[in-house]
């Protein structure tokens, strides 16, 4: 028998049917602007859950205890130095700056992964290099301005408030993780732990894989709904259609194909509706259909329906599809770049043009206040180190480093001399007994010049915004990068000199034994003052990081209060979007609205545990849309896709191959016929709209619309060790700039590769084509074009070897994406009798795109086949086609 308290979660293996606990998630009429308990309950982990619960621990940045540094090549570590710290509202961040010794090469900052907001970093004292001491932080922001600077700075957010540091003298060696960004997954991993108190909706489906889904629950109360939207005649025939068992609107009265019409069906019927779309099937337009049957029927006291993407991008897509149709929606997350119609929607944007002022009983008044009273008190405290001056006997007495007596000794003998090594502004009586023994410290990161040597760039500027994005540290809706907040900059110019030989405790014994500091001989006073420094640093930072525990405490505090104000701003609204890891960031927040309806794009693209979180107690109607032959969701740590694990596949494949009912749309409208061919193994029920038909041809190639060029030029590997085909790319940039001769229009023509080395090596020699000068490219690695299309596409597959390898070229899931982004021309290169012969896919794809004519060839046919390219040096300029 199942245990009737465990968890759904913890029996994704099992079949055992449970009884459905649901729960109603009708909300009542409420003023413009309330206090909603839901969330502070929901942070603070006060509600009580089934089974009495309580959620308490969070995944937070993992302890040195919990960490390794491993020594694969994985990590990149820098010197670095405190030096000031920012007092945001998202915590205290310490400034750091850094050498790029180890690079020994400038980087271009803006196409750089390098220490990007989320990044996971560890620190050591340079003395210890890890052997008893591992801090962990991550990045909290890396703003330009900072990067740019010589040496660069950034900020981090220690992850325990007892791990702070203050010494700008203490060289640390930081580590930066290259395989992860923990901020992006942080959230997930919260929500994960938050749902095992919860009750976890539709786990018949998700948890139970049961095949035979039901209505949702809000329908079998009302089936009758307005359909009218389905309709293009616009009489009120369809305005109030039993949706369970009357008379649908058919694709003769609608825009909607059969199997669109069928899948809107699903969605509009079922309380857990999957559709497939292969690629230019519309499910984007389906989805947007189905929202606004779903709007049109929402009544005034139901929670505004939550859509989501995997990608920024793939969201704004979808918000500009849902604006036309309903302007009150609110996009959560600043990382938009459409400033025309999405930007001003973001919930900042909104809260700024609409202020609704303070909260009755809110929690961020009273946050705000301790906040900037402990900002004051840590200030204070610091003071000794941010001043350009030696330490003064006053300090040193306050802090019980220095007794009365010894404080009136140095007086008193201070009267005796006058000092001319230090500047006149420095007149305290410690300065005078120190002398000569008080040096300038100068362990500071120091300016660097590396030429005009640059790094290669690392990612496309489209991939780096959106890790930036997911990475966002602390839950800010603006965009803005620079982490705000009252900064200290950190200074100790001076220290003593050092004397080898002589523990801690020697010069503690002294300093208790020694009345009158006088009489210590001159060459200990150097080192008596280093030691009292030392000892004056280590009381500041046991005194902050007690403060520091605080300061966090009132940092969770002020995100409940800006979330119990922003909460009224979303229940005005009747749509709400966000990433799914902005699902997680805001869950509390989301989870305060009581959502029933969930709709997920790009829903096979996804993790699962991104999908679970979406999955809130109140959840009544969940939507995944997307396709599972198209990307699958990537893993940081790659040892978890495939076997045994298969972390990589989504919720979505995983209920589809469990044969969940789920629909599929069968008709596209983006390739011309010749070009859908190539989809025929994959997608062998794959329709053609008649439309496709009329797709104009490819200035300069006649009638020919696809074509493999075979080649068995060597492959090679740039020095990030990426795949990259020289000839292949000479071949390719050569035929770019025949395409624009005869007429071609470069925002027409993508260029796509597996290999992110490939990408740069097109893209540079693009721009360095003497024709082509002033020209805007579009070269991208095939996982970044998902969802995207063009005119005309220009595949590099850059493999071929002797070794019988063929890489990224053998995932179906990535090829299905490379040959499905064209409308009216499709040109592959490639070494065809590698990839035939060591990959049944592309043995059975070969065939399909020779068909009507032979055009795998060693030469590429142009115009009217009356010329041809053999090599990249063959020069054809315009033809006949």
């Amino acid at each position: 028998m199942t245990d009737p308290d465990e968890h759904p979660l913890e029996r994704f293996s099992q079949r055992n049917s449970i009884q459905r606990n649901r729960q109603s998630s009708s909300q009542g009429s409420a003023p413009s602007l309330r206090l909603n308990t839901a969330i502070r309950d929901y942070i603070r982990g006060t509600a009580s859950s089934k089974g009495g619960l309580t959620f308490v621990n969070q995944p937070e940045v993992p302890t040195s205890d919990e960490i390794s540094v491993p020594d694969d090549g994985t990590e990149q570590e820098v010197p670095v130095f405190i030096v000031g710290l920012t007092f945001a509202q998202q915590g205290v961040a310490a400034k750091v700056t850094f050498s790029l010794r180890r690079t020994g090469k400038k980087i271009i900052w803006e196409q750089s992964k390098r220490l990007i907001q989320g990044t996971l970093v560890a620190l050591t004292p340079a003395d210890d290099m890890f052997q008893t001491i591992c801090k962990v932080a991550v990045v909290a922001a890396r703003p330009l301005s900072g990067v740019q600077s010589n040496p660069p700075a950034i900020d981090i957010f220690f992850g325990d408030p007892n791990d702070i540091e203050i010494d700008p003298q203490q060289e640390w060696i930081m580590v930066e993780s290259s395989r992860g960004y923990f901020e992006a997954y942080r959230h997930t991993l919260k929500s994960l732990q938050k749902i095992a108190s919860e009750t976890f909706p539709l786990s018949n489906y998700l948890v139970d894989v049961e095949q035979e889904v039901r209505p949702p629950r809000y329908v079998e109360q009302q089936p009758f709904k307005d359909m009218s939207a389905v309709s293009q005649s616009g009489s009120g025939t369809y305005t109030h259609v039993d949706i369970l068992d009357g008379e649908w609107p058919n694709d003769a009265t609608s825009n909607l194909d059969a199997s669109q019409m069928a899948a809107l069906r699903r969605i509009l019927t079922k309380e857990l509706a999957i559709v497939q779309g292969p690629p230019g099937t519309g499910k984007t337009h389906v989805s947007v259909v189905a929202l606004r049957v779903l709007l049109e029927n929402k009544q005034d006291d139901d929670p505004p329906i939550l859509v989501a993407a995997h990608t920024n991008h793939a969201l704004d897509q979808l918000l500009r599809y849902i604006a036309p149709i309903e302007s009150k929606f609110i996009r959560l997350g600043g990382m938009s770049t459409d400033y025309e119609i999405i930007k001003p929607r973001t919930l900042y944007e909104v809260k700024q043009a609409t202020k609704l002022g303070i909260v009755p009983g809110g929690c961020k008044g009273p946050a705000l206040g301790g906040m900037r009273a402990l900002v004051k008190e840590m200030q204070g405290l610091l003071k000794p180190l941010t001043e350009a001056k030696p330490l003064d006997e006053e300090v040193l007495k306050e802090h019980k480093i220095l007794t009365e007596d010894q404080c009136k000794s140095l007086l008193k003998g201070s009267e005796k001399w006058i000092d001319t090594s230090m500047p006149d502004s420095i007149t305290a009586a410690i300065h005078k007994w120190a002398g000569e023994e008080l040096i300038e410290a100068n362990r500071r990161t120091q300016p660097e010049d590396y030429g005009f040597d640059y790094e290669e760039i690392d990612l496309e500027y489209e991939q780096l915004k959106e890790l930036e994005a997911e990475g966002k540290v602390g839950g800010g809706e603006d965009d803005d990068e620079t982490l705000r907040g009252e900064r200290l900059s950190l200074s100790e110019p001076w220290t003593g000199r050092e004397q080898l030989g002589r523990s801690k405790d020697n010069w503690d014994s002294l300093l208790k034994k020694t009345n009158d500091l006088w009489q210590v001989a001159p060459e200990g006073r150097g080192p008596l003052y280093r030691h009292m420094q030392q000892r004056l640093k280590d009381i500041l930072v046991s005194k902050m990081r007690r403060l520091m525990e605080v300061y966090e405490k009132r940092v969770t505090e002020l995100k409940i209060g800006k979330w119990e104000i922003d909460t009224n701003y979303l229940k005005e609204a009747r749509v709400i979007g966000c990433t799914l890891t902005g699902i997680s960031k805001y869950r509390a927040l989301l989870h305060s609205l009581q959502p029933k309806i969930v709709l997920i794009e790009e829903a096979a693209e996804t993790l699962e545990a991104q999908v679970t979180a979406a999955c809130f107690d109140t959840l009544e109607h969940l939507i995944l849309v997307g396709d599972h032959q198209q990307l699958r969701g990537q893993c940081n740590e790659k040892q978890l896709e495939g076997k045994p694990w298969y972390l990589d596949v989504s919720m979505f494949e995983r209920l589809v191959r469990n044969n969940v009912g789920f629909s599929q749309l069968s008709r596209q409208r983006r390739m011309h016929p010749e070009i859908r061919r190539g989809l025929m193994p994959i997608y062998p029920n794959l329709e053609d709209h008649p439309s496709v038909a009329l797709r104009p041809p490819v200035p300069g190639m006649g009638l020919l619309r696809s074509y493999f060029f075979s080649h068995d030029w060597p492959e090679d590997t740039d020095d990030l060790m990426s795949k990259v085909n020289r000839t292949e790319a000479d071949m390719i940039v050569n035929f770019f700039n025949y395409l624009i001769i005869n007429g071609a229009k470069t925002k027409d023509i993508a260029v796509l590769t597996f290999y992110n080395g490939q990408r740069k090596l097109i893209l540079s020699s693009l721009r360095k084509h003497a024709n082509l000068q002033g020209e805007v490219f579009k070269v991208v690695t095939v996982d970044s074009y998902q969802g995207e299309e063009n005119g005309i596409v220009l595949l590099s597959l850059v493999r071929s070897n002797l070794n019988k390898q063929i890489g990224f070229l053998s995932v179906a899931n990535r090829v299905c994406v490379a040959l499905s982004r064209a409308q009216q021309g499709f040109y592959i290169f490639g070494d065809a009798g590698l990839l035939s012969r060591q990959s049944r896919l592309w043995y059975k794809l070969i065939p399909t795109i020779l068909i009507p004519a032979p055009v795998v060839a060693r030469k590429l046919a142009v115009g009217n086949y009356h010329a041809a390219m053999a090599a990249p040096s063959d020069v054809i300029r315009k033809t006949d086609g």
